[in-house]
């Protein structure tokens, strides 16, 4: 193990490990102060991202944070890294990638010089840089960064923000969920995924929803896809079935011991994405993966644990599910930043950050990444937070936001995004849908000749089948 030191003030600091410096250096959040890993004071802080800045970047290949031995995870890591694409960047410290990084986001071809590297880059390194950086940093080198996926719409074209309609119920009623979509589509959302939270895991229930949504897209020939997000393994049951699956939908962590908590494991994702890939439903693009991750899942499991059981700090974690995730090259990513509780992520402020971590880390990864800008209702947070966070991850250009009626979901019983906030960031920022469901749109007479929503009354909408669904 490594010692790492570093004065400042006249005070010496020491921080035993990587697990350690990457823990001390990361900004405030609750969670990290729940494990027992934070820094004590802003002091030692500062000198931990002092001294995580004189890191050299192939100390990452040498000195992990979770063991090899005992964590798939780490091994997919450590076994799927890219030298090749490394090499250009292999004689940099921290401090100097987040030069470099921010120096190429000034060059024409950023993109390019961007998505070069990101195979050569792991999680641990990526999470080392956002330690590093300021918040318009994070927004810079995200907004920089080009990632697509493709399925019936195409994710993270430039100039797009997409938006999942998320029209939960809590008795999963067929006519709540008509109408929360019906809202949704009149206000121009759902070119991401219209995807469902079922009120239960039943593969029978599950079954039902899908066939709902798959008559409402083949009704009225919307350009999307859609998802009940219930478990991999009742996903792969219902394939079998010939359920209309689109997505395959599954929460991941960063952790072998979070995901086992999740009851999946890497193999068991490879035969979801072969299974979801034959089906051979897409039109534009065959990512059928759809991922959710969240700071503090593993915290939670009780699965953070790292070298010398040592807690691994909730941000590196993250960005290590985001490793699980790009091995399956998916449709959509969303980190749901706000939803565990003040427990990981306390106030605005955190999440805040967070939000904009995870987005930067997942798309210089190479993700199409998205967030649930959210939050519970115990937490010290409120819509003018959203707000905020929303206004920046459009200016980052994040895939997509999730966005549901009134911007309260009933029944998972937290607050995100309305679809009028979806509209708003849009105007705003000059972004627009996915290129397929805006020519969607248009054909419907529903965008006006700046290409924004025009106002519909359901019933004279061409969609007013939608009002009487059963």
């Amino acid at each position: 193990m490594t010692v790492y030191r570093q004065v400042l003030d006249g005070v010496t600091y020491t921080f035993h490990g990587l697990v350690e410096l990457l823990a001390k250096a990361t900004p405030r959040r609750s969670g990290d102060e729940l494990a027992g890993c934070a820094a004590e004071s802003d002091a030692e802080r500062a000198a931990a991202q002092w001294a995580l800045a004189d890191v050299p970047l192939p100390t990452f290949l040498n000195e992990l944070v979770v063991p090899y031995e005992s964590d798939e995870v780490t091994r997919l890591i450590i076994d799927t890294h890219d030298r090749m694409a490394f090499a250009a960047i292999a004689h940099l410290t921290v401090g100097g990638l987040r030069d470099w990084l921010l120096a190429a986001c000034a060059r024409d071809d950023a993109a390019e010089a961007l998505s070069a590297i990101s195979r050569g880059l792991t999680p641990e390194m990526v999470a080392a840089v956002s330690k590093l950086m300021r918040n318009q940093d994070l927004i810079a080198v995200a907004r920089a960064a080009r990632v697509r996926s493709a399925f019936r719409t195409t994710i993270g074209a430039p100039g797009t923000l997409a938006t999942r309609l998320q029209p939960n119920h809590p008795t999963d009623d067929p006519r709540g969920i008509a109408a929360a979509v019906l809202d949704g589509l009149l206000l121009g959302c759902g070119d991401a995924v219209i995807g469902i939270n079922p009120a239960t895991d039943s593969p029978r229930a599950t079954a039902d929803l899908l066939r709902l949504l798959d008559e409402v897209r083949t009704r009225f020939d919307i350009p999307t896809q859609s998802c009940v997000l219930s478990h991999v393994t009742t996903t792969l049951e219902l394939i079998e079935t010939g359920a209309p699956v689109d997505l395959v939908f599954q929460s991941i962590a960063g952790t072998e011991g979070a995901n086992s908590g999740f009851g999946v494991n890497i193999s068991l994702l490879r035969e979801a994405d072969a299974a979801g890939r034959a089906l051979r439903r897409g039109t534009v693009g065959d990512n059928v993966m759809y991922f959710e991750t969240g700071q503090g899942s593993a915290l939670s499991a009780g699965a953070h644990l790292g070298v010398d059981g040592r807690p691994v700090d909730q941000q590196t974690l993250e960005t290590r599910a985001y490793a699980v995730a790009r091995e399956f090259d998916p449709l959509l990513v969303n980190t749901v930043v706000g939803f565990i509780g003040p427990e990981y992520l306390y106030d605005g402020k955190q999440i805040i950050r967070a939000g904009l971590e995870d987005h930067f880390c997942g798309k210089l990864l190479g993700l199409p990444m998205g967030v649930d800008v959210c939050y519970t209702n115990h937490a010290e947070a409120d819509s003018d937070d959203m707000d905020t966070l929303l206004t920046l991850l459009g200016a980052a250009g994040a895939a997509f936001v999730i966005a549901v009626p009134g911007a309260d979901d009933v029944m998972l019983g937290y607050q995100s995004l309305s679809f009028h906030d979806a509209l708003y960031a849009r105007k705003t920022l000059g972004l627009g849908p996915a290129p397929e469901f805006a020519a969607w749109l248009d054909r419907l007479g529903m965008l006006d000749p700046a290409g924004r929503i025009r106002e519909v009354e359901p019933l004279s909408s061409p969609l007013r089948a939608l009002a009487g669904a059963p």
